[in-house]
């Protein structure tokens, strides 16, 4: 097992964020914050990730599942307190801790292992993560000796004039000695205005120990930032799409507004595949290759298969195959699969329906827990009438079926192979293979009729 161990600060309450959502389940590109960070260091090797977790922790633990061990921070008494809460899982080990803040959804596993490669390599009792930042005002300042070491880190409200014009900021990111980690945290006192037991404490007693205290410099701030409120969540939101949107394009997908454009972080998208403006695509998305997807489209938790075209439609939780027209102003509904070469018009909407190979559905159609079977057409206002109030039914259009315009298939019903159902017809009955159903009034007209209606113009 391996002798690293990381521990992910996520009790705060966030009272800041103004919300029953527990804080670090706040999304960023559609994933909650603590979700990033786990993901990000999961490849790292760590021997643990120990999650604190304080009042309403249970939705984080549904969130993160057994991937993580949990430590409980019952009540609110600062950074100190919360990481002594995962003694009793790695209390007494040799090794490395790594400290992490759960709502720095930013933070890469690559600044993470370095951070972990500079403290071990430098033989350091602990080692301070630092940001330079244009504007440092509201942070920590780190303070650097001659030799390169940290002297000291000192808060905002308590800098001198020179010491704010340091740029060097502690993101609150920390590696430590493991052992001396909890040796120092029972030293920790709690004599300051808050009454709480900080963190940063344990490097000035480490320091007066004669240990070294170490700070490596991460690439950037936005890396590092924190979200305390909805507007730091706004910022981590814009930060994260453009790196997502970066890491896309720099792998063949043309997006020709990023700044308008919003992708998943677990979103798989091919080469050759452009994005208009507009487009989301969301959770567990897996776009094909040479697809064109918007403008103003939103596809979540769906496959989309080579070469499709999706313009101004939602998808979610579907299938899509190769070679697919949809749009404009279509909906495809959750536990839809569309066949190659289908072609599904505009203000049409599928749900919980199988369209086959080949087939259309043009305009104006409902196709609702149906099963359209390959090389059908569905003429303009088309409707699978599946729902009598308190149960769901299955329509079973064949292949090679044509049903005309405006016409009403009352499930449950059979269409069969290759069989016409005439224009304005309502059936409620199996059509058999090759026939022709005809399901409508005849008509009558009246002759000078008209001429007793008070509408006609005069």
């Amino acid at each position: 097992m391996s002798n690293r161990y990381a521990v992910i600060l996520g009790a705060g309450k966030g009272t800041r964020m103004k919300s029953k959502l527990y804080k670090v389940l706040h999304p960023v590109c559609g994933k909650p914050m603590i979700q990033h960070v786990v993901d990000q260091i999961r490849g790292l090797n760590f021997g643990k990730i120990v999650t604190i977790i304080g009042h309403g922790g249970e939705a984080v633990k549904e969130q993160l599942g057994e991937t993580v061990d949990y430590a409980v921070q019952e009540k609110q008494l600062g950074t100190a307190h919360a990481v002594q809460q995962a003694a009793d899982i790695i209390r007494g080990r040799q090794g490395t801790t790594v400290v992490l803040c759960g709502d720095t959804p930013l933070i890469t596993g690559e600044t993470v292992g370095k951070l972990l490669d500079y403290h071990e390599n430098e033989g350091a009792a602990v080692t301070v993560l630092t940001a330079l930042m244009a504007n440092p005002s509201g942070y920590g300042r780190v303070i650097r000796n001659k030799s390169g070491d940290v002297e000291r880190i000192v808060e905002d409200k308590d800098a001198s004039p020179s010491e704010k014009e340091i740029k060097e900021i502690n993101t609150a990111i920390y590696c430590f000695d493991n052992e001396r980690l909890f040796d120092s945290l029972k030293k920790i006192k709690n004599d300051n205005a808050q009454g709480e037991y900080y963190l940063p404490d344990v490097i000035s007693i480490l320091k007066s120990e004669g240990s070294k205290v170490a700070a490596f410099l991460s690439d950037s701030f936005e890396e590092t930032l924190g979200v305390n409120d909805r507007v730091a969540l706004s910022q981590a939101e814009g930060y994260m799409r453009k790196r997502i949107n970066a890491y896309h394009m720099r792998q063949g997908v043309t997006i020709t507004n990023p700044d308008n454009t919003t992708i998943s972080a677990d979103a798989v998208i091919g080469s050759d595949t452009t994005l208009y403006p507009g487009t989301m695509i969301l959770g567990q998305a897996k776009i094909g290759e040479g697809c064109e997807i918007g403008p103003y489209t939103e596809v979540k938790d769906s496959e989309i298969g080579h070469s499709a075209k999706i313009k101004q439609s939602v998808v979610h939780d579907s299938k899509v195959g190769e070679h697919v027209n949809i749009g404009p102003f279509a909906h495809i509904r959750p536990l839809s699969q569309i066949g190659d070469n289908v072609k599904i018009g505009n203000f049409v909407e599928i749900k919980k329906s199988a369209m086959g190979e080949g087939s259309k559905a043009s305009h104006l159609s409902y196709v609702g827990d149906a099963e359209i079977g390959k090389d059908v057409n569905l003429g303009c206002g088309s409707i699978t009438v599946n729902y009598d109030g308190k149960n769901k039914y299955l329509t079973r259009v064949e292949d090679g079926a044509f049903i005309g315009c405006n016409v009403n298939l009352v499930a449950p019903v059979t269409v069969g192979k290759h069989a016409f159902v005439a224009a304005g017809s309502t059936i409620t009955q199996t059509v058999d293979e090759n026939a022709l159903a005809i399901a409508r009034s005849r008509q009558t007209n009246k002759e000078n009729y008209a001429e007793k209606l008070a509408f006609k113009k005069k």
